[in-house]
């Protein structure tokens, strides 16, 4: 897989992800990004193989999901990934849902973290995963940063 900002995944809507208000559910959203991780961590070597031999995975720290859109069943959805910063453990992240037309429908940042599973402790990425954030990092250097990268949930309030 190449390592760009290229659709990392592509699904459709499935009739399960549908609530009692006919769009899909909240957690389904957070459902796709977590595919979309998998997807990342595949693209970036860590396959099951791997995961097994190495004993090592990418565990989610935080995650701040933005819904800005209904999804319908059906309905054709497309994940994006921009790697905002890293370190030799970390994985700043803020991927992009989109529909068939390029409608923006829900955003999700997050941090990622190396983990050696054996240990249960944060361990820098294996060499050869270290080479394909820095590819994934140089892919997309000139690319603007996201509008919604870095929101703090809050109520803003008007002055009176």
């Amino acid at each position: 897989m190449s390592l760009s900002i290229e659709p990392l995944l592509e699904d459709q809507v499935r009739p399960e992800w549908v609530d009692y208000n006919g769009h899909m559910n909240d957690a389904a959203y957070a459902g796709v990004f977590s595919l979309a991780v998998e997807r990342l961590m595949e693209m970036l070597g860590i396959t099951a193989a791997f995961r097994d031999q190495q004993q090592y995975s990418i565990y989610t720290l935080e995650t701040h999901l933005c819904y800005l859109g209904e999804a319908h069943e059906g309905q054709e959805l497309c994940v994006t990934v921009q790697l905002l910063d890293h370190d030799q453990k970390r994985l700043h992240v803020f991927f992009a849902m989109e529909d068939q037309d390029g409608n923006r429908l829900a955003t999700s940042e997050q941090m990622l973290m190396g983990m050696d599973m054996q240990q249960g402790r944060p361990a820098s990425f294996p060499a050869p995963i270290e080479l394909s954030v820095k590819e994934l990092a140089e892919s997309q250097k000139d690319e603007p940063a996201p509008e919604n990268a870095g929101r703090i949930i809050k109520i803003h309030r008007r002055s009176k």
